[in-house]
């Protein structure tokens, strides 16, 4: 399969692929690695992902340009991921010890306690869209726990799958503590089978999870699921409305709008839908589209042809079926994966921007009656990643992003966000289990009890 440049169209390379067999292979060298690695104190490990992180911050040009080649991410987007990247193994080298310390509890015993101990190896499956970022929040925890990671990276970025392998190598960490394997999707599933492989963590979509999750789980192999999300933003009548207008723009089109965690619904109570829609087109129409190498673009094109023409399908649909175009809408005639910023207004069920994820440049605007209404519609979805709500009464806002949004973060007058330092992850459709924070590190680990009478 060749890979395709999304700016225009042209041929990159062929994509690299390998055996099962091979595959195996590698995860059995991968597993003898482990167990070196698990034998080094915290703070050996530490001082790698010390070292990771300046070794990523001192390429951080060459991967942000590799992002935008490979797909179509903006340079300047490109070199903040990298720099979330060397941060979360700065976190993890510092607070991972504190972490992974015995858990003294009170029983019957002599002396009782809590123990973290590494799994293993760890399979993670990974998309195309924070090609570095996605690897490095489930590897930074998983690694300085003690286990080793494979890698399956999505078919096209293989660049940077091969960059993230050789910064760990020029970092010091000991070889095939992390390493790369390039497989179809079925072999994936199949190298779930192989005993060497412990766990296995996946951020993609719905229907990835329930393959790799039912694969798992004939294999009794423990399974993070980080999957799609139609992240609503609710809009209050009391909200600061140029507040929220321009956190819901920016959060719609971080990375062309190829975020699981992106705003996807725009949820906007009657009485200030107008001047909401207005300040929204008014922010829209200043995101400056062009060549994802350019330092002044603001979004590049989607990632692929097909994600393009699937996306499109879905606005022509809605359109169809009632939603209002407000602004863009039409595929360009130009080679390359483009799609221009755009607005659904009138949006409701029964159309795909209302219930299904719109993975790219595309907002939807859905008018609520009042709150409950507003907050009805939020969890009127299959999806349960992220949620915001906007309101001048905090207080308030506070309360039903705790109470009422149905959502595994909900964040308030802001834009949701990963954070190293706070657990990230789904719930209902959008998956299970936790990445990030102490809670990401003890996702792959036996929790283990030792009783001593």
């Amino acid at each position: 399969m060749a890979l395709i440049n999304p700016s225009n169209g042209r041929s990159l390379r062929e994509a690299r692929s390998m055996s099962l067999k091979e595959a195996g292979d590698i995860a059995n060298e991968c597993a003898r690695s482990a167990q070196h690695w698990a034998s080094k104190s915290v703070n050996v490990r530490a001082e790698c992902f010390d070292s990771l992180a300046t070794v990523l911050r001192s390429s951080a040009n060459d991967y942000a340009e590799l992002m935008a080649v490979e797909m179509g991410k903006a340079v300047v987007e490109g070199r903040a991921e990298i720099e979330k990247c060397a941060n979360c193994c700065e976190y993890y080298a510092a607070n991972a010890q504190q972490m992974l310390n015995e858990r003294p509890i009170a029983s019957d015993a002599t002396k009782s306690y809590v123990a973290f101990e590494p799994l293993g190896v760890i399979l993670a499956i990974m998309p195309w869209n924070f090609p570095f970022w996605q690897v490095f929040r489930c590897a930074a925890p998983a690694l300085m726990a003690g286990n080793a990671m494979i890698l399956k990276h999505a078919s096209n970025v293989p660049g940077c799958a091969e960059a993230i392998e050789d910064a760990f190598v020029k970092a010091g960490f000991p070889k095939k503590v992390l390493s790369n394997v390039y497989l179809n999707n079925e072999d994936t599933e199949a190298l779930i089978d192989e005993p060497s492989v412990a766990a296995v963590t996946l951020t993609g979509s719905t229907r990835a999870g329930r393959a790799v999750a039912a694969r798992a789980g004939a294999a009794l192999k423990k399974c993070v699921l980080e999957l799609g999300g139609s992240d609503p933003y609710v809009v209050l009548a009391d909200a600061d409305i140029e507040l929220a207008s321009k956190t819901c723009v920016k959060s719609r089109f971080i990375n062309a709008g190829q975020s699981c965690i992106a705003a996807k619904r725009f949820i906007v109570e009657k009485r200030v839908l107008e001047e909401f829609q207005a300040q929204v087109l008014k922010h829209m129409q200043a995101v400056r589209v062009g060549s994802p190498l350019d330092e002044d673009t603001d979004i590049g094109p989607m990632a692929r042809m097909d994600l393009r023409d699937e996306l499109y399908s879905q606005v022509q649909d809605s359109i169809k079926k009632g939603a209002k175009l407000l602004l863009g809408g039409e595929v360009p005639d130009k080679p390359g994966a483009w799609f221009p910023p755009t607005v659904l207004g009138n949006v409701g069920t029964g159309m795909p921007a209302y219930h299904e994820e719109l993975f790219g440049p595309v907002a939807s605007i859905i008018e609520a009656q009042d709150q409950d209404d507003a907050l009805r519609i939020a969890n009127d979805t299959n999806y349960g990643l992220g949620a915001a709500i906007f309101s001048k009464d905090s207080e308030k806002a506070e309360r039903l992003a705790k109470k009422s949004l149905q959502a595994g973060s909900c964040f308030v007058n802001t834009f949701v966000r990963s954070d190293s330092r706070l657990p990230f992850g789904g719930i209902k459709h959008s998956g299970h289990g936790r990445e990030l924070s102490e809670f990401g590190i003890h996702e792959f680990t036996n929790i283990k009890t030792v009783f001593v009478a």
